[in-house]
């Protein structure tokens, strides 16, 4: 294939502590994965979406569902403790190197974030184009500020804000705004991919989601939300 590709990747391995099975789990009457390889088809950015498993069950939801699954995930990189950095190398890698494909820009479309809708991603894949950066992420503005109202505490067990300054910050409003970092989307240049250990040792630009969009499902709790909320969607 001689034109460089835009290729949306979802890396779902079948082991889940926090919710067992999770990526096959049913959600507003389809599995997890299936969200997003439908939010990922449906962008106008995305030239293919691929998914990197080492579940065969979970292979064969995503055929169904209409991703490519043209290889499997290797079992060292599918581990509880495995970071998906070398996982995110090894799906660039394999399709260039077995397939001949150019992977112009690479797009992780995670399944943890089923409640993301198409223009996210097409957000972030116009940021990356727009500006001089190696990697963009997605970001949902904070419920709690470390210089406000989040502590610590020390061995004593006395709390103390987590960064202290000079002069207390007196009003949540007046905290130097921070963010929560989503699962909604990562955009990345497979060159920094290859060469970096992870996000921040590059320029990482962002994207910032409303908050109804960026639920992160970890727990049975987040999947009784997020199916609320798209029953809520749905009325």
């Amino acid at each position: 294939m001689s034109d460089a590709e835009t290729i949306a990747f979802i890396f779902a391995r079948g082991g889940s502590k926090g919710v067992p099975g999770k990526n096959l789990r049913p959600l507003a009457g389809k599995p997890l994965i299936a969200h997003a390889i439908e939010c990922a088809k449906a962008s106008k950015t995305i030239d293919a979406v691929v998914v990197s498993t080492d579940d065969e069950e979970i292979a064969a939801e995503a055929k169904k569902w209409g991703a490519e699954v043209p290889f499997m995930r290797p079992a060292d990189l599918a581990e509880d403790d495995s970071p998906e950095w070398l996982a995110w190398r090894h799906a660039i890698d394999w399709l260039e190197q077995e397939q001949g494909r150019r992977i112009g820009l690479f797009v992780c479309v995670p399944t943890t974030s089923p409640l993301r809708a198409p223009e996210d991603i097409d957000a972030c894949v116009a940021r990356y184009n727009q500006d001089d950066v190696d990697v963009v992420l997605t970001v949902t503005p904070a419920a709690r500020n470390p210089y406000f109202n989040m502590v610590t505490l020390n061995d004593d067990g006395l709390a103390s804000l987590v960064i202290q300054r000079q002069r207390q910050v007196a009003t949540r409003q007046k905290a130097p705004e921070i963010y929560d970092i989503t699962t909604v989307c990562y955009v990345a240049n497979p060159n920094f991919i290859r060469n970096a250990t992870g996000l921040f040792d590059g320029r990482a630009g962002v994207v910032s989601v409303p908050q109804e969009r960026a639920l992160d499902i970890d727990t049975e709790w987040d999947l009784k939300i997020a199916e609320a909320m798209m029953g809520d969607n749905n009325d």
